[in-house]
């Protein structure tokens, strides 16, 4: 299963603030998702869970896709977390991010687990799978991880534990201090090299500062370059610029169009190779751009255009 869904910015929203929940429902946002992990007290974790499916069960969101993060599988919640979730919500419920896993048998157990709730509540819309690589375990075994289950649609990169994980004196989630350079680069690549040779979105993890836009572009832009689909938000001001920046450039995408366009029309006439706008373009050119296209018809898509 592979859907096709806009990932420029996933919103956190943490469960145990139902003012915060009732807000989100007017935030227009690509992805939503209710968090149950990190930023909920684990003497407020089943009042986040409950809190959570009311929301999802009562409230219209704006946003097109609404997900839960569930604790890791490590602790005692996760396992409620899955079953009330999927009881509660039923069909309303398009997927469950899954936090630190450590290899393709969590996914493995989530994809079981799921599969047979959803056969329990009559459930006919399978409910898709986002998993975070925050652990060096999961970095160690990324592509295995991509690869275990077709109910998968994205990996996240969790800089924040990853940081802790590996041992990097980092003093905020996102930051990078004082390293010369992308102090993610190998790990940011490694996922999402992983996430393509499978079909999957790969989407960059927060950045922790939101009083600082800037810095967020910035981190957005090095995700974005290396060919992630968007990022984490963990406040609304955020979103515009993730979305910004992970928009194709309205000019690139009508040149990607034409070209398209003319490319088909000499398929037509048996030509393997034209001129186009003063350079020679085949399949390969056209490939070059097709998912930039596709990305262009899904905004177009959620906006009415």
């Amino acid at each position: 299963m592979k859907t096709t869904r806009l990932r420029r910015c996933e919103l956190s929203v943490p469960g145990s603030s139902e003012r915060m929940l009732a807000k989100a429902a007017s935030i227009e946002v690509d992805h939503l998702f209710i968090d149950l992990e990190d930023a909920v007290a684990p003497n407020r974790k089943n009042l986040a869970r409950a809190n959570a499916v009311a929301a999802i069960r009562n409230t219209t969101f704006r946003a097109p896709t609404v997900a839960v993060r569930i604790n890791d599988l490590t602790t005692p919640w996760a396992l409620d977390d899955i079953t009330e979730l999927i009881e509660g919500c039923g069909n309303r419920l398009d997927v469950i991010v899954v936090p630190k896993v450590l290899g393709p048998q969590d996914v493995l157990f989530v994809e079981r687990l799921l599969a047979m709730l959803e056969m329990r509540h009559r459930i006919t819309r399978p409910i898709g799978l986002e998993v975070l690589i925050e652990e060096i375990q999961a970095l160690d075994k990324v592509e295995q991880i991509a690869a275990a289950s077709p109910r998968l649609e994205a990996l996240i990169f969790g800089m924040g534990d990853y940081a802790r994980s590996q041992g990097m004196p980092v003093s905020d989630v996102g930051e990078t201090d004082d390293y010369p350079g992308d102090l993610y680069h190998y790990h940011r690549n490694r996922v999402v090299i992983a996430a393509r040779l499978n079909g999957l979105d790969a989407i960059d993890g927060p950045y922790a500062d939101f009083r600082n836009p800037q810095k967020y572009r910035d981190e957005a832009r090095r995700a974005a370059i290396l060919g992630f689909t968007g990022k984490w938000a963990i406040h609304p001001s955020q979103i515009a610029t993730a979305e910004e920046v992970f928009t194709p450039e309205p000019g690139r995408v009508a040149k990607a169009r034409a070209m398209a366009a003319a490319y088909a029309e000499a398929l037509e006439r048996g030509e393997g190779a034209i001129s186009f706008e003063g350079k020679m373009i085949d399949v390969a050119s056209v490939k070059a751009v097709e998912e930039m296209i596709a990305i262009a018809d899904r905004i177009d898509g959620r906006s009415g255009g």
